[in-house]
């Protein structure tokens, strides 16, 4: 590379995708590999954020469209300028511009839990992304299990993917919903979603957890979000595993969130407008589909929530949030200030003399004699 062509380069702003956010440093893929003599191709670069998003508030995210300035090609370091407008955005896991969400769980080891999965798929609903279900370890089930689970699952409103890592089953198929498209895999953990990524792009060598054989869940295994280059196109986010996720929808919006619930309100409206689906008169929701229970359930979850959050202000106002050494957050009673804080000499002084100021020569022997 000349001279000419370096500065030329320094001087443009460089188009990226962030692939891996660690402590304050980003790893951008460039869109179009720099071709240099003495590094050869680079298509990578380990930038820094700009002061003045850091004063703007700008967060960068795995996923974010970016512009990237002042190359030093020799060192593969960069500088983010800026951040393009994103086309989506979650908070957990924290990525932008995702297309789809790929919910892995195990059919066995562990063992599938209906209710588990069914709270996953609420929470991959929500985000408004596509939700593709892929159930792996199809080698560890009898054929006819399987097909109870398809069956079960096409009444929930999901054509699932059977997959089986360890037996190299299904995988084609399930390459074709990936490709092109940043794609999050979320799941408990231990269910073979390392396992799955390390098959599916073999460059990457991700740490795998064994399942835990006393509580049947997996350990965590994932520490950071991070994006990896399927070779036929796309990126697969690994997200860090969590057994539970929120349910932190509006009571209102839940029953959008179910298939089924879906399927019935468009035949047609509830009597009520703010119809919840549970004893309202006139209900089109409220019926004998397997996951009402599920429903009623999460219902009371989302509402106890809401109530909770409706109270915080109320709450906030007379406690302050404390942190334990343990990383334990409790709450504990504010000192009233006005009790306790001491008056200082100068406001002392200002208010005897304005007090003599305001009395009588007389007023004032009174109070030295009384003395």
């Amino acid at each position: 590379m000349t001279a000419q062509t370096q500065s030329s380069l320094n001087c443009t702003q460089l188009r990226g995708t962030v692939v891996a956010v660690q402590a304050n440093f980003y790893q951008v893929k460039l869109d179009k590999p720099i071709t240099t003599e003495s590094m050869g191709d680079r298509q990578y670069l380990l930038c820094t954020r700009r002061t003045r998003l850091k004063k703007i508030g700008q967060k960068v995210m795995v996923g974010d469209r970016v512009l990237v300035e002042e190359p030093d090609w020799l060192d593969g370091r960069g500088a983010i300028a800026e951040v393009l407008p994103r086309q989506s955005q979650l908070e957990r896991p924290p990525v932008a511009n995702a297309d789809r969400i790929l919910l892995v769980f195990a059919l066995e080891e562990p063992t599938l839990d209906p209710w588990q999965l069914s709270r996953f798929l609420v929470k991959a609903e929500s985000t408004a992304l596509e939700l593709c279900l892929c159930l792996n370890k199809t080698d560890l089930i009898h054929s006819s299990q399987q097909q109870q689970w398809h069956n079960r699952l096409t009444a929930w409103g999901y054509e699932p993917i059977f997959i089986s890592v360890a037996a190299n089953l299904g995988l084609d198929n399930l390459i074709t919903h990936l490709q092109d498209k940043i794609t999050i895999v979320a799941g408990p953990s231990g269910v073979g979603k390392s396992s799955l990524i390390n098959k599916l792009i073999p460059a990457v060598d991700l740490r795998v957890g064994e399942v835990s054989g006393k509580l049947q869940r997996g350990r965590h295994t994932t520490r950071h979000v991070e994006l990896f280059e399927l070779p036929v196109g796309g990126l697969l986010a690994d997200s860090p595993g969590f057994n539970q996720p929120d349910l932190d929808c509006q009571p209102s919006e839940l029953a959008f969130y179910f298939p089924e619930a879906r399927e019935r309100l468009a035949r047609g409206n509830c009597q009520f407008s703010n119809c919840l689906h549970r004893d309202e008169p006139n209900c089109m929701v409220r019926g004998d589909w397997e996951r009402y229970e599920h429903y009623l359930k999460f219902l009371e979850e989302t509402i106890a929530r809401q109530e909770a959050l409706q109270q915080m202000p109320e709450r906030e106002s007379s406690l302050k949030l404390k942190v334990k050494g343990s990383g334990k957050h409790e709450y504990e009673p504010k000192l009233e200030s006005k009790k306790y804080r001491r008056v200082s000499r100068r406001s002392k002084q200002q208010t005897l003399q304005e007090r003599y100021e305001n009395q009588s020569l007389e007023e004032i022997y009174e109070e030295v004699e009384d003395f």
